[in-house]
Protein backbone atom coordinates (compact mmCIF):
# COMPACT_ATOMS: atom_id res chain seq x y z
CA UNK A 1 0.00 0.00 0.00
CA UNK A 2 1.31 3.39 -1.02
CA UNK A 3 0.68 6.42 1.14
CA UNK A 4 0.10 9.84 -0.35
CA UNK A 5 2.11 12.65 1.15
CA UNK A 6 -0.26 15.60 1.65
CA UNK A 7 2.65 18.04 1.56
CA UNK A 8 3.94 16.80 -1.78
CA UNK A 9 3.27 18.96 -4.82
CA UNK A 10 0.71 17.71 -7.27
CA UNK A 11 2.08 16.40 -10.55
CA UNK A 12 -0.64 18.16 -12.50
CA UNK A 13 -2.73 21.24 -12.08
CA UNK A 14 -6.47 20.41 -12.12
CA UNK A 15 -7.16 23.62 -14.06
CA UNK A 16 -4.96 22.42 -16.93
CA UNK A 17 -6.98 19.20 -17.40
CA UNK A 18 -9.87 20.84 -19.31
CA UNK A 19 -9.37 20.21 -23.00
CA UNK A 20 -12.64 21.08 -24.72
CA UNK A 21 -16.40 21.11 -24.35
CA UNK A 22 -17.95 19.17 -21.52
CA UNK A 23 -19.69 15.87 -21.99
CA UNK A 24 -23.01 17.63 -21.43
CA UNK A 25 -22.23 20.22 -24.10
CA UNK A 26 -21.32 17.50 -26.59
CA UNK A 27 -24.58 15.72 -25.80
CA UNK A 28 -26.59 18.93 -26.36
CA UNK A 29 -24.88 19.41 -29.74
CA UNK A 30 -25.66 15.82 -30.78
CA UNK A 31 -29.29 16.21 -29.71
CA UNK A 32 -29.54 19.47 -31.67
CA UNK A 33 -28.32 17.64 -34.79
CA UNK A 34 -30.86 14.86 -34.17
CA UNK A 35 -33.59 17.52 -33.84
CA UNK A 36 -32.46 19.05 -37.13
CA UNK A 37 -32.67 15.59 -38.68
CA UNK A 38 -36.19 15.18 -37.23
CA UNK A 39 -37.19 18.44 -38.94
CA UNK A 40 -35.93 16.99 -42.23
CA UNK A 41 -38.08 13.91 -41.69
CA UNK A 42 -41.19 16.05 -41.08
CA UNK A 43 -40.74 18.18 -44.22
CA UNK A 44 -43.49 18.01 -46.84
CA UNK A 45 -42.49 15.90 -49.84
CA UNK A 46 -42.12 18.90 -52.19
CA UNK A 47 -39.73 20.68 -49.83
CA UNK A 48 -37.79 17.49 -49.11
CA UNK A 49 -37.15 17.06 -52.84
CA UNK A 50 -35.86 20.66 -53.13
CA UNK A 51 -33.49 20.65 -50.15
CA UNK A 52 -29.83 19.97 -50.87
CA UNK A 53 -28.47 17.05 -48.83
CA UNK A 54 -25.55 14.63 -49.14
CA UNK A 55 -26.78 11.44 -50.80
CA UNK A 56 -26.26 9.18 -47.77
CA UNK A 57 -28.19 11.58 -45.52
CA UNK A 58 -30.99 11.92 -48.11
CA UNK A 59 -31.37 8.13 -48.23
CA UNK A 60 -31.41 7.86 -44.42
CA UNK A 61 -34.07 10.58 -44.12
CA UNK A 62 -36.15 8.99 -46.91
CA UNK A 63 -35.98 5.64 -45.09
CA UNK A 64 -36.97 7.28 -41.81
CA UNK A 65 -40.04 8.83 -43.45
CA UNK A 66 -41.31 5.30 -44.19
CA UNK A 67 -40.70 3.81 -40.71
CA UNK A 68 -43.68 3.58 -38.35
CA UNK A 69 -42.39 1.42 -35.49
CA UNK A 70 -41.24 3.57 -32.56
CA UNK A 71 -37.98 1.81 -31.66
CA UNK A 72 -36.90 1.55 -35.30
CA UNK A 73 -37.83 5.23 -35.78
CA UNK A 74 -35.69 6.21 -32.78
CA UNK A 75 -32.69 4.24 -34.07
CA UNK A 76 -33.03 5.74 -37.55
CA UNK A 77 -33.17 9.27 -36.07
CA UNK A 78 -30.02 8.53 -34.09
CA UNK A 79 -28.37 7.33 -37.30
CA UNK A 80 -29.40 10.55 -39.04
CA UNK A 81 -27.87 12.50 -36.13
CA UNK A 82 -24.66 10.50 -36.54
CA UNK A 83 -24.52 11.28 -40.27
CA UNK A 84 -25.13 14.96 -39.55
CA UNK A 85 -22.08 15.10 -37.26
CA UNK A 86 -19.86 14.59 -40.30
CA UNK A 87 -21.34 17.50 -42.30
CA UNK A 88 -21.85 21.22 -41.79
CA UNK A 89 -25.46 21.65 -40.60
CA UNK A 90 -25.57 25.44 -41.23
CA UNK A 91 -26.61 25.25 -44.93
CA UNK A 92 -29.34 22.73 -44.09
CA UNK A 93 -30.60 24.93 -41.25
CA UNK A 94 -30.61 27.94 -43.57
CA UNK A 95 -32.72 26.06 -46.13
CA UNK A 96 -35.15 24.95 -43.41
CA UNK A 97 -35.38 28.56 -42.19
CA UNK A 98 -36.32 29.64 -45.71
CA UNK A 99 -39.00 26.91 -45.88
CA UNK A 100 -40.32 28.02 -42.49
CA UNK A 101 -40.33 31.67 -43.55
CA UNK A 102 -37.72 32.69 -40.97
CA UNK A 103 -35.32 34.58 -43.21
CA UNK A 104 -35.82 38.30 -43.78
CA UNK A 105 -35.49 37.90 -47.54
CA UNK A 106 -38.22 35.26 -47.57
CA UNK A 107 -40.47 37.50 -45.44
CA UNK A 108 -39.93 40.36 -47.89
CA UNK A 109 -40.83 38.09 -50.83
CA UNK A 110 -44.01 36.97 -49.08
CA UNK A 111 -45.02 40.59 -48.39
CA UNK A 112 -44.37 41.49 -52.02
CA UNK A 113 -46.52 38.53 -53.13
CA UNK A 114 -49.31 39.71 -50.84
CA UNK A 115 -49.12 43.23 -52.31
CA UNK A 116 -49.29 41.84 -55.84
CA UNK A 117 -52.32 39.74 -54.92
CA UNK A 118 -54.12 42.77 -53.43
CA UNK A 119 -53.31 44.89 -56.50
CA UNK A 120 -54.43 42.18 -58.92
CA UNK A 121 -57.78 41.77 -57.19
CA UNK A 122 -58.38 45.52 -56.76
CA UNK A 123 -57.25 46.81 -60.17
CA UNK A 124 -57.66 45.38 -63.68
CA UNK A 125 -54.56 47.28 -64.92
CA UNK A 126 -52.37 45.49 -62.34
CA UNK A 127 -52.54 42.26 -64.35
CA UNK A 128 -50.78 43.95 -67.29
CA UNK A 129 -48.05 45.24 -64.98
CA UNK A 130 -47.72 41.82 -63.38
CA UNK A 131 -47.43 40.06 -66.75
CA UNK A 132 -44.75 42.55 -67.83
CA UNK A 133 -42.72 41.74 -64.74
CA UNK A 134 -43.40 37.99 -64.86
CA UNK A 135 -43.65 37.04 -68.56
CA UNK A 136 -43.83 33.31 -67.72
CA UNK A 137 -47.17 33.71 -65.97
CA UNK A 138 -50.31 32.11 -67.42
CA UNK A 139 -52.51 35.16 -68.07
CA UNK A 140 -55.70 33.17 -68.70
CA UNK A 141 -55.35 31.19 -65.48
CA UNK A 142 -54.62 34.36 -63.48
CA UNK A 143 -57.63 36.19 -64.98
CA UNK A 144 -59.87 33.28 -63.99
CA UNK A 145 -58.46 33.21 -60.46
CA UNK A 146 -58.93 36.97 -60.07
CA UNK A 147 -62.56 36.71 -61.22
CA UNK A 148 -63.15 33.81 -58.81
CA UNK A 149 -61.50 35.69 -55.92
CA UNK A 150 -63.69 38.75 -56.52
CA UNK A 151 -66.76 36.51 -56.68
CA UNK A 152 -65.78 34.71 -53.45
CA UNK A 153 -65.34 38.03 -51.65
CA UNK A 154 -68.71 39.31 -52.90
CA UNK A 155 -70.57 36.16 -51.88
CA UNK A 156 -68.70 35.67 -48.57
CA UNK A 157 -67.38 32.26 -49.66
CA UNK A 158 -64.12 30.71 -48.40
CA UNK A 159 -61.11 32.36 -50.09
CA UNK A 160 -59.94 29.41 -52.21
CA UNK A 161 -59.04 31.41 -55.34
CA UNK A 162 -57.61 34.18 -53.14
CA UNK A 163 -55.10 31.68 -51.70
CA UNK A 164 -54.43 30.15 -55.11
CA UNK A 165 -53.46 33.56 -56.52
CA UNK A 166 -50.95 33.95 -53.71
CA UNK A 167 -49.50 30.47 -54.37
CA UNK A 168 -49.13 31.19 -58.10
CA UNK A 169 -47.45 34.56 -57.44
CA UNK A 170 -45.09 33.05 -54.87
CA UNK A 171 -44.06 30.25 -57.25
CA UNK A 172 -43.43 32.75 -60.06
CA UNK A 173 -41.29 34.87 -57.72
CA UNK A 174 -39.27 31.82 -56.65
CA UNK A 175 -38.67 30.77 -60.25
CA UNK A 176 -37.34 34.21 -61.12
Amino acid sequence: MRLIDPDAELEFDPDDVYSGPSKSQKKREVEALQDLGAELVKLPEAQFKRIELPEELREAVAACRKITQNSALRRQRQYIGKLMRSIDPAPIQAQLDVFNGVSAAENARLHQAEKWRERLIADNEALTLFLNEFPGADATHLRQLIRNARDEAARGKPPKAFREIFRVIRELMQDR
